[in-house]
């Protein structure tokens, strides 16, 4: 990743003495230049992350954010193969390092079976996304028990049983596991008693796996993002509805938010600047509360 670091220094001194490349701007001929260099952020160099459900939306953003700041990345998807090979060529054309593994976070063999394929062939595990998730808004009078499953087998289970397999290949120098969970788990938001009962139950997770595994030094952190545009919401219709110009109106940044918002947050967290925080819930909502 390319980032900017401006320097003020006197005009005499041969800006071409700078490490890499450069851009100056002459703020006054007799005193100083303004030096625009090119760093490379390496953040989480060496580092291996599994993201669940990374074949689009939020999970797609965060696989590519991880990989530009260094990390090889396993995109894992449930059935989009078409998704995932997408997001991984994206990533390879970027010069990093990727592969996709299709597992179902809700069932125990593919789960083993998504880790143990991570270990051949990267050798080792640092971070891990719980973002695999689903979701189906309904009335009470609507919530049936397939209903019910299906959202608590993949946000909460499926959740539950990632971490506990990549707790076994987090090494002695311990792992970052980011659990992404939702601003709905706050919100009372009508036709969504069985969605929110799951990010209810992530967040709890969250605090709960933080204590049980802070020992061996993982640390365990949530994001919980507001209304974010993703394929998904495209495919349920609800852009442009009366419920997203509801969320927006009530949003302080006054906007949507996207993808690309998210996996910064994600890159804090999986990455030293963050080796003080577990147990926490970042809520990314632009406001909206």
């Amino acid at each position: 990743m390319l980032l900017f670091r401006r320097e003020l220094r006197p005009s005499g001194q041969n800006p071409l003495l700078a490490k890499g490349a450069y851009l100056t701007n002459e703020l006054d001929a007799c005193t100083s230049v303004e030096v625009l260099h090119f760093v490379m952020s390496t953040k989480l160099l060496n580092k291996v992350a599994v993201v669940t459900g990374a074949s689009k939306g939020i999970g797609a953003g965060i696989a590519k954010a991880l990989a530009v700041e260094g990390a090889a990345v396993v995109v894992n998807y449930a059935s989009s193969k078409q998704g995932a090979d997408r997001v991984v060529d994206e990533i390879s054309k970027a010069n990093g390092r990727a592969i996709a593994i299709q597992a179902d976070v809700a069932k125990q063999a593919d789960i083993e079976r998504l880790f143990a394929e991570t270990n051949r062939v990267f050798g080792q595990l640092d971070i891990l996304v719980n973002n695999a998730g689903v979701y189906e808004f309904a009335p009470l009078e609507a919530v049936t028990e397939e209903h019910f499953h299906r959202q608590f087998n993949t946000n909460v289970l499926g959740l539950i049983l990632s971490t506990r397999e990549a707790a076994k290949y987090f090494d002695s120098r311990g792992g970052s596991v980011i659990n992404i969970g939702s601003v709905a788990s706050r919100v009372a938001v009508p036709d969504t008693c069985v969605y929110s009962a799951t990010k209810g139950a992530v967040d709890v997770v969250t605090g709960v796996l933080a204590k049980e595994l802070g020992p061996k030094r993982i640390r365990v952190n949530s994001i919980n993002p507001g209304y974010v545009e993703t394929e998904g919401v495209h495919a349920a219709g609800v852009v442009g509805s009366d419920f997203v110009a509801n969320i927006i109106a009530q949003t302080p940044l006054g906007r949507g938010g996207y993808p690309d918002d998210i996996g910064p947050i994600a890159v804090f967290l999986a990455s030293e600047d963050a080796r003080w925080v577990t147990g926490e819930h970042i809520i990314a909502s632009g406001g909206f509360r």
